[in-house]
């Protein structure tokens, strides 16, 4: 059962949505409402400093807890569905994972459509992970993690990453990840009423921005539908009340047939990515709290506690 800030952070996103659908009608507010707007209300962890960073024209910023070990990082890939979103907008809850884990955790800024399709943001990613690389960072001291989006590029990267022959980063921390770009889930339909942030209408039309007439189906678009094989241990997270449900549920199912270890993690009550709201809504934190202790043994090589 949601905690009571849980259920009052719920309603306080469907008016969002519903402020954004009157004030926020195009592409250039909203991305500007999301990275400049959204995250004042907000707090993030005093615990850490800020540095920016630049990945090969990529623009960049470090979250360093302090005292962290700089031999390992977090590549941390936002969302936005693949058309807004910015180290802006997720600093300051990456700055809570980047605590939990104990690892500095690195925001690059991918390129976005419609300006720069598919496979730009997948181009971007793969290229941060070969920068931490090489810095000297080992492949086993670096974890990527995203949310929605962002979660699905983290697949992608992996898939990347691995089909041009570069080693797999320790681990993947998947929040709430877009996966499908088909769109073709059951819960698309059936959590429609249940979700107080995402729309079916809103996202199909990000999808065809992003795609520009690619094929949906492509597994670094929707890597739901890709071949597994190979990739590192998976911490998947996602809740009851959003669309995506299915492409967590199901990119869980596909990665332990394809021999992967994934931990799928469902939410009773939870919206689309609600560790956003760390440190207020006590899920959202401890949901961070989990990801960061998955992060943090899988870039120490240890085994998770039972």
């Amino acid at each position: 059962m949601p905690t009571a800030r849980a259920k009052l952070a719920r309603i306080l996103v469907r008016a969002n949505r519903s402020m954004d659908s009157i004030f926020s009608r195009t592409l250039e507010a909203r991305r500007f409402s999301f990275s400049h707007v959204t995250p004042r209300f907000f707090l993030g962890s005093k615990d850490v400093s800020l540095e920016d960073a630049d990945v090969e024209g990529i623009g960049a910023c470090w979250v360093v807890p302090r005292g962290a070990d700089r031999s390992r990082a977090i590549l941390y890939l936002h969302g936005g569905s693949y058309v807004s979103g910015s180290i802006a907008s997720h600093r300051k809850m990456v700055s809570w994972l980047a605590v939990e884990a104990g690892l500095p955790a690195l925001i690059i800024d991918y390129r976005l459509a419609p300006q720069d399709r598919f496979p730009a943001a997948v181009q971007d990613s793969l290229k941060g992970y070969r920068w931490l690389l090489s810095r000297g960072l080992e492949p086993g001291g670096i974890v990527l993690a995203g949310d929605s989006a962002g979660g699905g590029l983290a697949v992608s990267t992996m898939l990347s990453a691995r089909d041009s022959g570069d080693p797999m980063p320790a681990a993947g921390v998947l929040l709430s990840p877009w996966t499908d770009m088909t769109l073709s889930g059951e819960s698309w339909c059936t959590r429609v009423r249940d979700d107080p942030m995402l729309s079916t209408g809103l996202l199909k039309s990000e999808a065809e921005m992003y795609l520009a007439g690619a094929d949906p189906c492509d597994p670094l678009a929707s890597p739901v539908f890709a071949d597994l094989e190979g990739l590192p241990p998976l911490l998947v997270l996602v809740g009851t009340a959003e669309i995506l449900l299915d492409d967590s549920v199901r990119l869980a199912e596909a990665a332990a047939a394809a021999g992967v270890s994934v931990e799928l993690d469902v939410w009773d009550g939870m919206f689309h990515v609600w560790p956003y709201f760390a440190p207020v809504v006590p899920e959202s934190r401890s949901a961070l709290g989990k990801a960061g202790c998955f992060a943090r043994a899988a870039a120490k090589n240890t085994l998770l506690p039972d």
